[in-house]
């Protein structure tokens, strides 16, 4: 593995804590219903679902435990403002090391999947841009092409002009990080962080990373 000569990381989890996006997008959805229609306690009912393990339509499931009556517009718009809101995130602690670190070493590399533009709000506002030799927003590609697609990881390499062999991608999410990428020649790693959405997920070989680690401190020894 001494051979890699890009890091390609995904973002969500991997980089940043999601609960942070998912934590400062509700906010920004409690803010927005409140002043324009004086619901109430919005955040507190859909944060407290979120902690409960709640995922997809937390927002219908919201306004109906407010026992607030609305139409599917106003899903739509709720979904808007989250997606589009600019969050409040920040990097993991051993992501900024790789940055301090590693940016000297290795060509440093991110393939996201989700909307484009709520994509580049999170990099934006991590403000990580400048620190990464590449950035694949798989959505530029259609939403057929995020991940698990191979698409971004072709354009990847198209990019950056390297051999299979010579790339690391490291993720958390086994059902769409590393098939692709392992077919292509990519060493994987899955980071299967203490409090990770997917870190005890069990999946098939070929689905999952070809190692897994707890933390990118770890790449240090290993790349």
């Amino acid at each position: 593995m001494k051979s890699t000569k890009v890091l390609v990381f995904d973002l969500d989890d991997t980089l940043f804590p999601e609960h942070e996006f998912v934590f400062s997008g509700f906010q920004a959805v409690s803010d927005w219903v409140q002043s324009k229609y004086e619901i109430y306690g919005f955040f507190d009912v859909a944060w407290k679902l979120f902690k409960e393990g709640k995922r997809g339509k937390i927002f219908d499931q919201t306004l109906d435990d407010l026992e607030i009556k609305y139409e599917p517009s106003l899903i739509q718009e709720l979904v808007q403002v989250y997606r589009e809101h600019k969050p409040a995130i920040s990097l993991h602690k051993d992501a900024q090391w790789v940055l301090d670190n590693l940016k000297s070493e290795k060509q440093l590399a991110i393939i996201t999947n989700g909307f484009l533009k709520t994509q580049q709000n999170k990099v934006r506002a991590l403000g990580i841009e400048s620190s990464f030799d590449e950035i694949v927003y798989c959505d530029v590609y259609g939403s057929k092409n995020w991940k698990p697609s191979p698409v971004p990881y072709e354009k990847m390499m198209e990019f950056t002009g390297f051999e299979g062999d010579e790339y690391m991608y490291i993720g958390d999410h086994p059902y769409k990080d590393f098939v692709a990428a392992k077919k292509l020649g990519w060493i994987t790693l899955r980071i299967c962080r203490k409090d990770g959405e997917y870190a005890n997920v069990m999946a098939e070989e070929n689905q999952d990373a070809h190692f897994k680690i707890k933390s990118l401190y770890e790449l240090q020894d290993l790349c």
